[in-house]
């Protein structure tokens, strides 16, 4: 397997289990606790570990550091979207739900633009 195989498969397995997770937590505790569950960072922390493929030594730190600064600031959009969605999806879950992706979308852009510079 190679080192590109390697990463897409260990983010593949990551990712899944963490939504075949989640949604067993929400049908054995409700539906907040398989939301909490579902924010977990998994795609984060695949990619961090999928780094070691490409990367050693200091390279591999530096994209390390560089991705874990990414991922923050995605959270922190997630988080504010979560909330965002939170209300919207109160109005029909549809509209609610095309409108939270369109606003995350649009400040993901608005957040990569602004850090790009």
């Amino acid at each position: 397997m190679t080192g590109i195989t390697a990463g897409l498969f260990i983010r593949f397995l990551l990712g899944g289990a963490a939504v075949v997770l989640s949604t067993i937590i929400s049908r054995k505790l409700g539906e907040k606790a398989g939301g909490i569950f579902a924010a977990f960072p998994a795609v984060y922390l695949a990619a961090l570990l999928t780094n070691r493929l490409s990367f050693t030594g200091s390279d591999l730190i530096s994209h390390s550091i560089t991705l874990s600064k990414g991922a923050i600031m995605g959270m922190s959009i997630n988080i504010l979207i979560a909330i965002l969605a939170g209300y919207l999806l109160k109005k029909g879950w549809k509209r609610g739900l095309v409108n939270s992706l369109v606003c995350w979308l649009f400040l993901s852009f608005v957040v990569v633009i602004i850090t790009s510079h």
